[in-house]
């Protein structure tokens, strides 16, 4: 799968925290980067003090951050000359790891994050049809392609991928900012590797195609049509889940 992403994604990803001092929100945050593909595996991480001053962070609090990180399996420490904190990439979970997580939330809680959800990437496409550059579309048909063949945690990333940079070729690091929050969240059960949700690289293509030809309308009409796409399945799946 593709690793580059672009610069306003990345960036996005080490903006300052809304708020400060809490280790959870950084391990948070650079959890999501590393699941996502921001962060490729074995790249090492900006030194402690750098992570301070671009998440807006006491050193202690990144120190504690990189410490969950490392309990996770998603961050190793080498010692020496050329040491740091060094990405771990996570092994596929195993394919239904999303039942449980799925079980966890409401279907008024699905709905509240796929409203708020509709209106950031809506924006997001409408923007990216009248901002993008010649360069944002090609990274967005790279990223529409990774869907082809991809299956489980790949398909969630590449889903969350796609619609990241969508945010990022909007030109606005505020409305990348957002999704990258949202997705942090809860954002990303909308992307759950669902068996009908075959027709995700048309649907990617076709939002693609729309951006490409300037068209914001018809740019966020296919992109709120794919999201409440995801959410019906999502709630089907939920209640299916919860029927004795």
């Amino acid at each position: 799968m593709r690793k580059g992403m672009s610069h306003s994604a990345r960036s996005a990803m080490f903006a300052p925290l809304g708020q400060v001092g809490r280790a959870e929100a950084v391990a948070a945050r650079l959890a999501d980067a590393i699941t996502l593909g921001l962060l490729a595996d074995q790249e090492q991480l900006p030194s402690e003090a750098d992570l301070s001053a671009q998440f807006g962070v006491s050193t202690v609090t990144v120190r504690e951050a990189l410490v969950a990180l490392r309990q996770q399996g998603l961050v190793e420490t080498r010692r020496g000359r050329s040491g740091g904190s060094f990405v771990r990439a996570p092994a596929n979970p195993p394919p239904d790891a999303w039942r449980s997580r799925l079980r966890e939330v409401s279907l008024s809680d699905l709905r509240d994050v796929g409203d708020h959800y509709l209106a950031i990437a809506g924006a997001a496409a409408k923007l990216a049809a009248e901002r993008s550059s010649p360069e944002d579309i090609e990274r967005l048909r790279l990223a529409a392609d990774d869907l082809r063949t991809a299956h489980g945690s790949d398909f969630t990333r590449a889903e969350r991928q796609f619609h990241l940079e969508i945010a990022a070729a909007a030109q606005s690091p505020r409305l990348t900012h957002e999704e990258l929050q949202l997705q942090t969240e809860r954002g990303g059960l909308l992307w759950l590797p669902l068996d009908p949700a075959s027709h995700a690289h048309e649907e990617h293509a076709a939002i693609t195609a729309a951006i490409a030809a300037a068209d914001g309308e018809l740019a966020r009409k296919l992109t709120e049509e794919h999201i409440l796409g995801a959410l019906d399945r999502l709630a089907d799946v939920h209640l299916d889940l919860l029927t004795p």
